[in-house]
């Protein structure tokens, strides 16, 4: 199902945070919010995932915007997957931590039925977690409670996934992994990720937040020029895709200074 964010304003504390944000994910895509620290990422997940509420705009999953639906409702449509947010997991097992995705499914007074086992179970064997479903969640690696985090989420059957910094924390191999199963959900994605190298490989298409607006949003090849990794990031950086089709990105041994990363903002801005 398609994500559509048009004109979106948040403000916290009369700040402005984010101005004018507007970007798509069509069914199936996987597209990454990349840029600075401070920049708005975490922000405008937080208003897809309806935990809060923008000053304007709107955000549709589907023809619907997410802030007309009921929080139940919403909820079935869109699972987010944020960093280690295994929440009150003391004494749960792998299984009853996925088996939490299944919630938005049932009434108030609502049991699990066989639909909910057999999203579950399948939720389970897609990420790989079957060898420790019996073992408690707080025993796990970061790497296998980010699996299990994700299985949470696939359980929930949802047509939109929201992943912020999924992959922090993790060795490559966990990295690589983790990215694998998201690109094999065929979910539509909108995924925050710090890590560029790993936006490229994972990603259809990138949105860059500067200052909390969109600096650019296209194709990875299209969007990671020189140009912008300098003016955004205040590096020296090619990208190019090789012969396997992964997009790699090449910095060179030294950033550019505060100075000319000061001078090339202001350049763009005189545009």
């Amino acid at each position: 199902m398609k994500l559509t964010v048009d004109q979106l304003h948040v403000t916290l504390d009369h700040a402005p945070i984010l101005r004018d944000v507007s970007l798509e994910a069509r069914k199936g895509e996987i597209v990454g919010l990349v840029g600075p620290n401070g920049s708005g990422k975490s922000t405008l997940l937080r208003t897809v995932y309806r935990s809060l509420r923008p000053a304007d705009g709107v955000v549709k999953v589907g023809e619907d915007d997410v802030w007309e639906l009921s929080p139940r409702a919403a909820a079935r449509r869109t699972a987010a997957v944020l960093q280690d947010a295994g929440g009150n997991t003391t004494g749960l097992t792998v299984e009853e931590i996925v088996a939490l995705g299944r919630a938005p499914h049932h009434g108030l007074l609502g049991r699990d039925g066989a639909e909910d086992g057999a999203a579950v179970s399948d939720a389970i064997d897609r990420c790989g977690v079957r060898p420790f479903a019996d073992r408690d969640y707080a025993s796990l690696s970061g790497g296998e409670r980010q699996r299990v985090l994700l299985a949470r989420a696939l359980a929930q059957n949802p047509q939109l996934l929201v992943l912020d910094e999924l992959t922090n924390h993790l060795d490559i191999r966990a990295r690589f992994e983790l990215l694998d199963l998201i690109r094999l959900t065929g979910v539509t994605t909108l995924a925050v990720l710090h890590d560029l190298d790993l936006a490229a490989r994972l990603c259809d298409h990138l949105v860059v937040l500067h200052g909390g607006a969109v600096a650019a949003a296209g194709p990875v090849l299209e969007v990671l020029t020189p140009e912008l990794l300098a003016d955004v990031f205040g590096v020296r950086a090619r990208t190019e895709r090789h012969a396997d089709g992964v997009v790699r990105i090449t910095y060179a041994a030294r950033p550019l200074a505060q100075s000319e990363t000061a001078d090339r903002l202001t350049e763009t801005a005189d545009r």
